[in-house]
């Protein structure tokens, strides 16, 4: 059995295989952006892959394929709940910071 530490190398390897084989098959695709269903963030096209209808960027397909290979995670739709919790505490800090600035 292959260790995590394993495991997470092969599937980097993996994505980013998948990323240079669209720029490969298409070398224009790294001008071609959108919006990642997952982090929210504008990314490119290139080694992208569409889950259940969502459409994640690079980075995050290798975090949905890590962790359907460490059985993590079951759903893309988990790795997106889990990263919407992210994203609202990293708001929720922003928000808290731009208060204690104002009171200064």
């Amino acid at each position: 059995m292959k260790s995590e530490k394993e495991i997470i190398e092969e599937m980097q390897q993996v994505v980013e295989q998948m990323r240079l084989d669209d720029i490969e098959d298409n070398p224009n695709i790294v001008d071609e952006t959108f919006e990642c269903d997952c982090c929210g963030e504008t990314k490119c096209l290139a080694g992208s892959i569409e889950y259940e209808g969502y459409r994640l960027c690079n980075d995050c397909v290798l975090l949905a394929e890590t962790g359907f290979a460490l059985g993590k995670i079951k759903s893309v739709n988990e790795l997106i709940e889990a990263i919407e919790d992210k994203h609202l505490e990293q708001l929720a800090k922003f928000v808290k910071e731009e208060e204690q600035r104002e009171k200064n």
